[in-house]
């Protein structure tokens, strides 16, 4: 028999209050796993990021996504559409000094990649170094070439028919 102190660590939850999965900012989020890690799985959502949204919207870090209210979801979405309003500061943010506006913002989930894709455009547009390195599908950031990074090329020498 275990021990008289030993307790076996289960999550005990009613199940109509338990969600498996959660639907936010058009991300499934896993219902089963602690709050800080499940709001991870959402493009642009790191885990500093994540863990700062859940204090600010004072959501107990132990509890599971599946147990959270649809007034604590709400609290949560809204700080990370609009992280500035709630002290959040700058430096935190993934979008700094934006390119067109200025402003400084946090990107998530559909809006990053969009985001993204304007930046390779724009840098195509202009032709510069970076620009062509996307253009032509090649290492873009300085790192060696010659023997790397060699997947979906075409390898080898075609033989000629004699």
């Amino acid at each position: 028999p275990p021990p008289p102190h030993f307790t076996p660590m289960a999550v005990v939850v009613e199940d109509g209050a338990f969600q498996h999965i959660l639907r936010v900012l058009n991300t499934n989020i896993d219902g089963r796993q602690k709050i800080m890690f499940a709001l991870t799985s959402i493009k642009g959502v790191g885990r500093r990021f994540s863990n700062l949204v859940c204090k600010k919207a004072d959501i107990d870090l132990n509890k599971r996504a599946g147990e959270l209210s649809n007034d604590e979801i709400d609290r949560v979405v809204t700080i990370m559409q609009n992280p500035r309003q709630y002290k959040i500061p700058d430096w935190f943010l993934n979008r700094q000094k934006d390119f067109k506006d200025g402003k400084y913002s946090q990107l998530i989930a559909n809006n990053l990649d969009g985001k993204l894709r304007e930046d390779i455009d724009r840098l195509r547009k202009i032709r510069c170094e970076r620009g062509l390195r996307h253009m032509f599908g090649l290492k873009v950031r300085g790192q060696h070439t010659k023997t790397t990074g060699r997947r979906g090329k075409t390898v080898g020498v075609a033989k000629k028919k004699a």
